[in-house]
């Protein structure tokens, strides 16, 4: 047997845990009839009174459990929401800075692609172009942003970044 993880991925896990809750469910309705029956037919003994006390456990464990899985979905929900509130910044701000250094849209495109990492080599096959013709732009996208490399071209990003409300809310602390 190998000890492959299995990733159901996040609407596999959320159908698991779902169907995990409602089968508690279900066997706390099913715990509950045999306590009232056994109540009804042989009256309460030891037998009874702990079957009452496994399913009021399990009944309480089944609200805790579809209370924490909604709180889950809720803060999944959330930061899903702040990732792609801050994506969507982290775009803005290219965009501000490529149209203040009046990049072309072929040097804003090189730009964009070399801040997420891309290589020469990679960014000429994508765009269709020489990596001669890559590494010029590279070169003018550099000396418009007043930088000599890759490197001090993403540090432009990042100190911008730093110097946001997050550091602001770190330097009252």
């Amino acid at each position: 047997m190998t000890s492959e993880r299995i990733d159901l991925g996040r609407g596999g896990r959320l159908t698991t845990l779902a169907a995990i809750v409602v089968l508690q469910a279900l066997c706390a309705v099913f715990f509950i009839a045999d306590v009232a029956d056994d109540l009804g037919t042989a009256g309460p003994d030891a037998h009874t009174v702990f079957e009452a006390a496994v399913s009021l456990a399990l009944t309480i464990g089944v609200a805790f459990g579809a209370l924490e899985m909604r709180r889950t979905l809720e803060k999944t929900r959330r930061a899903e929401m702040a990732v792609s509130a801050a994506s969507g910044a982290f775009a803005e701000l290219l965009r501000s800075y490529f149209d203040q250094w009046e990049l072309t849209p072929a040097e804003a495109d090189v730009a964009l692609l070399a801040v997420k990492g891309l290589d020469v080599t990679a960014i000429a096959a994508l765009r269709g172009a020489a990596p001669g013709t890559v590494r010029a732009q590279l070169t003018r996208v550099y000396a418009k942003a007043g930088v000599s490399s890759r490197s001090q071209l993403l540090s432009v990003f990042i100190e911008d970044l730093l110097a946001g409300p997050v550091g602001e809310a770190r330097s009252q602390d």
